[in-house]
């Protein structure tokens, strides 16, 4: 976007990966939702399309901003006149520095996340966002503990009802095959060979895209298809290597079967996990699906950001970090301007695009000295995606976050095939979940953004029986 906005300018991209991700299939669904798949490419097919960009490989070492410079590891430095902090967020582990503890997050992570599973027999996964649920539902021919801190699955995107309705998904024997997934992959030149160096392992990859585990074998060593337990509510206490385990004289259990409690466990693992509510699992290793955390520390060194909460540089609704000429988008970034009613952030995929593209367009503005509207794709939280080979829809505050206890819910759900519920608030409709082919969210999205009464229409705006498209066409 910047190199299109100033074709005659320097545009410099820093990355510390030798691949960039591009979006590809983009599809704009509806108005605010927007499909597309993220794929690898070498970076020369940046340069190529766009003359006046050049691809620098190498980290960050450090930000000057009071001088406009930034100084790489490989002992050059740059003068900007206006940057844009794009470096993402890292995996927020449950313990740094523990070989037993993967934390999944880019495609280096996902690869030697395979590399492990190939032998295992058990593993124990943490967290139940996005990529817990993905996860959980693919890996087969192993044993799954899931450890979650809510009641219910998937507890980021959806509520009790939708977890309900999926958890059948998950205990399926026979799977469906996933629709082919076109995409290529490329990988670092040398790096399958000679396998990567230790070191290089908590160097940050880039994200991984929306349909990550296609085309990855993730199958452990047994030949059932599929064993999840679910611990609920629960947290990881400890986690114990196998001689500290046995020093510990602590019994830890077999995986549970049906309603009967846990037996005690034979057999002896490699690493064992401590819940909260008492339980010691044994596995071969721990996936730690907990999130992430903004990627910033690297750059407050010396400089005088406003940080959030959330660890994230603040950015005004032109993208601004505190400091001038410095712009962050994507992960990095925490929204601190006052949102729309029906948006907030979540660091996703399209939400990272969307920023990028308007960061660019307010960096433009403001070098000309124009002035820009706030971009549309703030005005409503949408995200498109698919779980457990459903199609997932989320628009607006559709776990009715930050509405207080102000608000009712309507559900409509067919076992197997679709789940319907909206968040309402007085008679308007503020978020909803669709899961299935349902057709909906055209007609949701405009119900959400047009904030029309709806309380004439009570139970029947979820009856089956009415067209509520036409409807509202």
């Amino acid at each position: 976007k910047l190199a299109a906005e100033f074709p005659s300018e320097d545009i410099l991209l820093i990355t510390a990966s030798p691949v960039i991700k591009a979006v590809t299939n983009f599809k704009q669904v509806s108005k605010a939702l927007e499909e597309f798949d993220v794929e690898e490419q070498p970076s020369s097919v940046l340069e190529k399309r766009y003359p006046n960009i050049r691809v620098i490989q190498s980290g960050v070492k450090q930000l000057k901003s009071a001088e406009h410079k930034i100084y790489t590891e490989d002992g050059k430095e740059y003068i900007y006149e206006k940057l844009c902090l794009c470096a993402g967020a890292k995996p927020k582990l449950i313990v740094e520095g523990n070989p037993y503890v993967l934390g999944i997050r880019d495609t280096d992570s996902a690869q030697a996340f395979q590399k492990n599973l190939a032998q295992a027999e058990r593993i124990v996964v943490v967290g139940n966002g996005g990529i817990a649920l993905e996860l959980v539902y693919e890996v087969q021919g192993c044993e799954v503990i899931w450890a979650i801190k809510d009641k219910a699955i998937g507890n980021t995107f959806f509520d009790a009802g939708a977890a309900e309705f999926l958890i059948p998904k998950l205990t399926a024997e026979s799977r469906e095959t996933p629709i082919e997934c076109k995409r290529t992959k490329y990988t670092v030149e040398g790096s399958e060979e000679k396998g990567r160096p230790a070191a290089a392992s908590d160097k940050l990859g880039s994200a991984l895209g929306p349909d990550w585990h296609e085309g990855l074998h993730l199958k452990g060593t047994k030949e059932f298809s599929h064993k999840v337990h679910i611990e609920i509510l629960c947290e990881v206490k400890k986690i114990h290597l196998q001689q500290e385990f046995i020093q510990l004289q602590q019994t830890s259990l077999t995986f549970p079967k049906g309603e009967k409690n846990a037996e005690p466990d034979e057999v002896l693992w490699p690493v064992y996990v401590e819940l909260t509510n008492g339980k010691i699992y044994g596995c071969n290793f721990i996936v730690s699906a907990t999130g992430v955390v903004p990627n910033a520390e690297l750059f407050l060194d010396g400089n005088n950001f406003a940080v959030g909460e959330d660890g994230g540089l603040k950015v005004d609704k032109h993208m601004h970090t505190s400091l001038p000429d410095v712009y962050a988008a994507g992960d990095i970034c925490t929204a601190a301007w006052e949102p729309s009613p029906t948006w907030h952030q979540m660091r996703l995929w399209t939400q990272a695009r969307q920023m990028g593209w308007y960061a660019a367009k307010c960096m433009a503005a403001d070098a000309l000295g124009a002035s820009v509207d706030m971009d549309f794709s703030f005005e409503l939280f949408a995200h498109i995606t698919k779980f457990f080979n459903y199609k997932v829809v989320v628009l607006g505050k559709y776990n009715a976050q930050g509405l207080g206890s102000d608000h009712e819910l309507m559900l409509r759900c067919t076992k197997g095939h679709e789940y319907v519920k909206v968040v309402m608030q007085n008679g308007r409709m503020m978020g909803a979940v669709l899961i299935g082919e349902t057709d909906l969210e055209e007609t949701f999205e405009n119900l959400i953004l047009n904030q029309m009464d709806l309380s004439a229409y009570g139970e029947d705006l979820l009856n089956p029986d009415i067209d509520i498209e036409d409807y509202f066409d």
